[in-house]
């Protein structure tokens, strides 16, 4: 919906600080070219049309309005607050602004958390006279917001000076400089930016805050996001998935992709849940963007902005040279896009416009001849257009400085006699030519990769949206079981951990637990032969290390000899280990190892993993991670993000798994750990055995959070 001021007593804090119909700048200057003197001079050419409030002492008009002495003499409440002054004297002007009424606040100033142990207890001193007052807090540290709908500049960012159109686009920056740099690209692009906003050290509004409210507006239709750390996880997981589900694409850009956000773990999946591995499983779970750089997130934005989703991931690609072609070709096939021959007919057709030599496959090269003849282009693009096995073109230009208007032209009619999407990628354009496409709304990128990566993201994104509609029955129809666990206990014993996940439908090889090897041999027995056996302990997270599993174990005397070499490891090479005796298990054998987990991540909660590689997986590192509970469809795609998913299917003789079975297994796993998420640290099902008619785990560690001291 739009942001508009309601008729409400009490607007929300965030709709303030966004949209204000009035506005108070403590510290403003008289001179504008100061930092202090921005807003002031923004507000007014800009056109803003709610009230100006200009709030310091040492004047008695700033740009031709009254100033005030204090917020406190102000006739009314304010909405928004914008706060230009030292860093020393923001408590006591938001103490101030508080008592007044203010419902948002934007604290320009640096010198707060960012700055070290006194920075942050002056950062803490700010928010709890925020929360006190109900203020909503942007900032401290932050160069402020733009909303060029309402024409509200609460900031002092050189970008502000120019021309700031609004349009479909909302961004949303932690960083201030790079953000800034990044909306001024956007101008250059031609690309309107209707929120700008940088959340700065984000004490109390965070970025899922604001993009929460941003994406919501009615007159946005692709968010763009930088990020370099998630405060609020759960927050951003909503945006994420609102904007799924209303159509809007959501393009972030986050930096830091080290594991240094992730605890110590005692399980694999625990090591394995690196900051960047999590949040990019998350943002493919809800169909976010990811871009790798700022000119990549921009590229991308200008494909959601101007080009309708194709039907599918089958590229045309016309060129003026054979050289572009081919790079483009592989880019395609690098990112899974299918570049597929044309029809016998659409080779025909374009055989009737293009020279002899010219390359009627796919890519299709024009060659230089279309120059002296622009409708070699047209007729070509609106031939593999019309091709039942292509589902969007992209169309390579370079210079062409003295056609631009022929070729605007010839543009314009394939907007208005094809019905497919088609991109250009134009190197070296004219500027003027660049903005022709853009007015026409063609997405018009610097060169052939750009496109194609442009391209893929597009198709994923729709395949996303799809994908989160058709699955929706299934999310609605999800029972979580019953908790099983109670907390506070650590690593739970194995017969006590898989009667929790026996419960919870999860697959087991069956075990006993025995307290010494005579014991053993008589779970053995119970069992049937073979047996495996294995040293049992709160102390021992991971049993192979110390050599404290032995398996195939055909008899008594075989459990007997095995038990008691188990047991004086386990004394030799852990002595202060609290020993809990044996479990004994039976046999089972599967045609992959799969490792199958949960992590309670400090950003995003409950997490599933599931990776290739068993005791391996460390090694080969190849994983996926969703936040949880996750269907049997998106458990199913996370095998399929697996860099070695072929293996599922089998190879060199071997059959594959039942990949239903298993992505039921992935299921059911995460929605245990759902069930559980207040008292369940990690779990661990490695390996875990699959093959073409049975899933099971062989091995598994379960770890409760332990209880606050």
């Amino acid at each position: 919906m739009t942001i508009s001021p309601d008729t409400s007593t009490k607007r929300d804090g965030v709709a303030c600080l966004l949209a204000p119909r009035s506005i108070a700048i403590i510290g403003v200057s008289q001179d504008f070219n100061k930092l202090n003197g921005r807003v002031m001079k923004f507000l007014l050419e800009k056109g803003y049309e709610g009230e100006i409030f200009p709030i310091n002492p040492k004047y008695q008009e700033v740009g031709g309005r009254r100033c005030y002495p204090s917020i406190s003499d102000l006739p009314g409440p304010v909405d928004l607050a914008v706060l230009s002054i030292p860093a020393r004297m923001v408590a006591d002007e938001l103490e101030n602004a508080g008592r007044q009424g203010v419902r948002a606040a934007v604290v320009f100033s640096s010198g707060f958390g960012e700055m070290g142990e006194e920075g942050k207890a002056l950062e803490e001193q700010i928010l709890d006279i925020a929360r006190r007052h109900d203020i909503r807090l942007c900032g401290p540290n932050t160069l402020g917001l733009i909303n060029s709908f309402e024409k509200v500049y609460a900031t002092f960012t050189q970008f502000g000076m120019g021309e700031t159109p609004s349009g479909p686009i909302g961004f949303v920056t932690q960083s201030g400089a790079f953000g800034t740099a990044i909306a001024a690209l956007a101008r250059r692009r031609g690309l309107g930016l209707g929120y700008f906003v940088n959340t700065g050290n984000e004490s109390d509004v965070t970025f899922a805050d604001v993009a929460t409210h941003v994406m919501a507006d009615e007159r946005i239709r692709v968010g763009a996001g930088y990020i370099e750390g998630l405060k609020d996880g759960p927050g951003f997981v909503e945006v994420a998935k609102n904007a799924l589900e209303a159509g809007k694409p959501f393009v972030v850009t986050k930096v830091g992709r080290t594991a240094s956000g992730a605890r110590a773990a005692a399980s694999h999946t625990g090591s394995l849940a690196g900051e960047h591995r999590v949040f990019e499983g998350i943002s493919n779970q809800f169909g976010v963007c990811r871009a790798r750089n700022e000119e990549q997130m921009l590229d991308l934005v200008d494909m959601f902005s101007t080009t309708p989703v194709p039907r599918g991931r089958r590229v045309a690609i016309i060129t003026q040279s054979g050289g572009a072609g081919v790079l483009m070709t592989d880019r395609a096939a690098d990112l899974g896009l299918e570049v597929p021959d044309l029809a016998p007919t659409t080779k025909a057709r374009l055989a009737e416009v293009l020279p002899s030599f010219a390359a009627l496959g796919n890519p299709v090269d024009v060659t230089a001849q279309f120059i002296s003849d622009p409708s070699m282009l047209k007729e070509s693009v609106k031939a593999v257009l019309a091709d039942p096995n292509i589902d969007i073109a992209a169309i390579w230009l370079q210079l062409m400085d003295g056609f631009v208007e022929p070729l605007t032209q010839i543009f314009r009619e394939l907007l208005a006699e094809t019905e497919k999407p088609f991109v250009v990628a134009w190197v070296a354009a004219p500027e003027h030519g660049l903005k022709a496409l853009r007015d026409l709304g063609i997405c018009t990128l610097r060169g052939g990769e750009p496109v194609i990566d442009a391209i893929d993201a597009l198709c994923t994104w729709g395949t996303a949206r799809d994908r989160w509609a058709a699955d929706a029955p299934a999310r609605a129809a999800r029972v979580l079981p019953d908790p099983g666990l109670s907390g506070g206990r650590g690593q739970l014993g194995s017969d006590i951990a898989g009667a929790c996940l026996e419960a919870a439908g999860v697959p087991l090889a069956r075990a006993r637990l025995a307290k010494d090897a005579e014991a053993a041999v008589t779970a053995a027995d119970t069992l049937g032969y073979p047996v495996a056996l294995k040293i049992e302990s709160p102390d021992i997270a991971h049993k192979t290390e110390l050599d404290g599993v032995e398996i195939g174990l055909a008899d008594a005397d075989a459990v007997r000899a095995a038990g008691n070499r188990i047991l004086a490891r386990a004394r030799e090479l852990a002595p202060n280990a609290r020993l809990s005796g044996l479990l004994v298990q039976e046999m089972k054998s599967g045609t992959v190892d799969l490792v199958v987990g949960l992590r309670n991540d400090p950003v995003f909660g409950m997490v599933v993993m599931v990776g290739l590689g068993g005791i391996l997986v460390e090694v080969l590192e190849d994983v996926a991670f969703r936040k949880a509970p996750v269907t049997e469809a998106e458990a199913d795609e996370m095998l399929s993000r697996l860099r070695g998913a072929a293996i599922l299917d089998g190879v060199r003789g071997k059959p594959g798994v039942d990949r239903a079975m298993v992505s039921r297994f992935i299921a059911r796993v995460s929605e245990f750990g759902a069930a559980n998420a207040a008292h369940l640290e990690e779990l661990d099902l490695n390996p875990v055995l699959a093959g073409p008619e049975e899933i099971v785990a062989v091995d598994w560690l379960l770890v409760e959070k332990q209880e606050q001291e």
